[in-house]
C-alpha cells in the first residue's frame, strides 16, 4: 500500500485515516452503502484558485505589466502593479477583474487575462484516492471527471485491492463503488461520474 499524499492538511488526514481503517477492518465483506450516483447535477463547473497554482498573467499591449507568477502558500500573489493580492478561492476571470481594477489606475482601459497552469487548487477542488491504489494521491477535479479517469491517473488497483468493497465519500456521505467491474471486468455501467472533493478509499483484501 503506498504512501499517503502529503498535500493533505493534518485535520483532513486524520478523518480520512480513520474511515480508511475501518473499511480495511470490514474489508472481507461487501460494504453496505448505497451505489454512487451514476448522474450528477449539470452545473457549470469553473476551477477555483489554490496554492500552489501558476498563473499566466497578461495585460493586452502592456507586455512590462505580464508575469507569471505562482500563488504563495498563504493564497497570494504579487506581480507587476499587484503586491499581495489574494487569488486562491477565485476563478481566473474573478481574478483578471481584480487585477484589471488594479491596473486602471495606471493603464487606460486595460485588457486582462490570467490563464492557470500546473494545477494543484484548494482541497475542495481536488478528488483524493486514498488506500490500496497504486499510486494514491490527490488529482485537481476537472469538468466532467469520471471514476475511470482518477483510477486512471493513481495507476489502477494494488494487486492486493478488494475494488468491490470500496468507498466514495462525497460531502460527509458514503456510497459503494465497483473498481473491479470498471477497472478489470471494463463494465462502464460502473464508471460513475465525480464531483469536486470526492475522496475514493480503496480497502486492501485480507483472503
Amino acid at each position: 500500500m503506498g504512501p499517503f499524499p502529503i498535500r493533505f492538511s493534518r485535520g483532513r488526514f486524520s478523518a480520512l485515516f480513520v474511515a480508511f481503517l475501518a473499511l480495511l477492518l470490514s474489508a472481507c465483506a461487501s460494504n453496505n452503502f448505497p451505489p454512487a450516483p451514476d448522474k450528477v447535477a449539470a452545473a457549470d463547473y469553473h476551477y477555483i484558485i489554490g496554492p500552489g497554482d501558476t498563473l499566466h498573467i497578461t495585460v493586452w499591449q502592456n507586455p512590462d505589466l505580464s508575469s507569471t507568477v505562482q500563488v504563495r502558500p498563504d493564497g497570494r500573489i504579487s506581480a507587476p502593479l499587484v503586491s499581495g493580492m489574494l487569488a486562491a478561492g477565485l476563478t481566473a476571470d474573478q481574478l483578471a477583474a481584480e487585477i484589471k481594477s488594479h491596473v486602471a489606475k495606471y493603464v487606460r482601459d486595460p485588457v486582462v487575462t490570467v490563464v492557470v497552469s500546473d494545477f494543484h487548487g484548494a482541497l475542495s477542488q481536488q478528488v483524493s484516492i486514498v488506500g490500496a491504489a497504486a499510486k494514491p494521491q490527490s488529482l485537481p477535479y476537472r469538468d466532467k471527471m469520471t471514476l475511470l479517469d482518477a483510477m486512471i491517473a493513481a495507476g489502477g488497483l494494488s494487486p492486493y485491492a478488494s475494488g468491490n468493497d470500496a468507498v466514495l465519500i462525497r460531502a460527509g456521505k458514503s456510497y459503494s463503488i465497483r473498481l473491479d467491474g470498471l477497472l478489470r471486468r471494463g463494465n462502464m455501467a460502473d464508471n460513475v461520474p465525480l464531483l469536486p472533493g470526492d475522496t475514493i478509499v480503496i480497502p486492501q483484501g485480507w483472503f
